[in-house]
């Protein structure tokens, strides 16, 4: 037997002659199901393949020297933006009245429309800079004469009047931008901290009467990633006839996400816990929205990856090959259903 001989032996597909097939149109019918079978599980493979997927790894987180970037965007629908002011404190002992750098006010109507915008509350900061200067005398005065030692000049009693007209026409506050603070614990919060105290009394007549109701829009500690969830995004908190302090304790894990281009940013993450203390009478602190984060020591990495092309034509080789056993097993039960109808009707026209 010759080495042509021997090889044809090993063909695993033997041809047959052209006369012996017999095409039928049930084989046509389950050959056109097939192809569309196959032609659909091949986009969903390449899809598949086409996709990134996301490997998590974590590591000790060994920043220093860094800033903690947080993005703030936030709606307060009962206070006016000049009474408004964010404050930062955090464990390094800095601690900050009314920041202005990347912050914005815009005012609203007691529809929720922008009517005017505001980047330095010009009544926080005069009445901040009058509370340093009163700070050594002695704070058992009598607030009536405590009031007028403090100097307010005609353009604060204006600002006054102006703030308590807003108050009256339902105007409402939205604070947006970012915060630079260093990575460490701490807290930032918005609240009426920043007025002068006697101010505060002259233009709310008490701290309960100061409404804190708020909607958060956006908070977040960096830049965002494909899937990346802010817990207290679209959180809206509304106070009828009551006031109180919010406060959000928030746990920040330091995150960086590798794009499949080896691109790689770095931001944050955080869970969230919420807690409100109603006031009481005789409570002396006024309320505010609080924001207390810590910093996790753990680095998140999330990584994209893409399947191996190998994967790929292995998965593909499996679902055609499949679907084409799976077709041809159907088109030999449909010529044989098809047969054994057909034969008996046919003796019986010949006889």
């Amino acid at each position: 037997m010759g080495v042509k001989q021997v090889i044809k032996k090993l063909d695993a597909f033997p041809r047959a002659e052209e006369h012996l097939l017999h095409k039928t149109q049930s084989g046509a019918l389950v050959s056109i199901i097939g192809l569309i079978i196959m032609a659909t599980l091949f986009v969903h493979e390449l899809g598949y393949y086409l996709t990134t997927y996301t490997v998590h790894q974590m590591s000790v987180d060994l920043k220093r020297g860094e800033t903690l970037p947080i993005h703030i965007n936030m709606t307060f629908p009962s206070l006016p933006c000049d009474v408004l002011s964010v404050d930062a404190i955090d464990m390094s002992g800095k601690h900050e009245v009314d920041l202005d750098t990347n912050i914005w006010k815009l005012r609203l109507n007691s529809y929720g429309h922008i009517i005017g915008t505001e980047y330095l509350s010009d009544l926080v900061e005069k009445e901040h800079t009058a509370h340093k200067h009163d700070e050594g005398k002695d704070h058992h005065e009598d607030p009536e004469n405590k009031i007028h030692l403090q100097g307010f000049d005609e353009s604060t009693e204006n600002t006054v009047k102006k703030v308590k007209e807003a108050l009256e026409k339902g105007e409402g506050c939205r604070v947006y931008g970012v915060l630079d603070v260093q990575r460490v614990a701490g807290n930032f919060h918005i609240s009426v901290h920043g007025l002068n105290i006697y101010v505060a009394q002259m233009i709310f007549g008490g701290s309960k009467n100061v409404n804190v109701s708020h909607m958060i829009h956006d908070l977040s500690f960096g830049p965002k990633y494909p899937g990346l969830h802010n817990p207290l995004d679209g959180t809206t908190r509304i106070l009828h006839d009551t006031s109180g302090t919010f406060k959000y304790y928030i746990k920040v894990v330091p995150t960086e996400y590798r794009y499949i281009s080896k691109e790689v940013l770095p931001t944050n993450q955080f869970s969230v816990s919420e807690y409100f203390s109603p006031m009481n009478e005789f409570d002396r602190n006024w309320p505010a929205v609080y924001f207390l984060y810590d910093l996790s020591p753990i680095t998140v990495t999330i990584k994209e990856e893409r399947r191996s092309f190998l994967h790929f034509i292995t998965r593909l080789c499996a679902v055609l090959g499949g679907t084409f056993a799976l077709t041809g097993m159907l088109d030999r039960w449909m010529y044989r259903i098809v047969e054994a109808i057909t034969k008996p009707n046919s003796r019986s026209v010949l006889r």
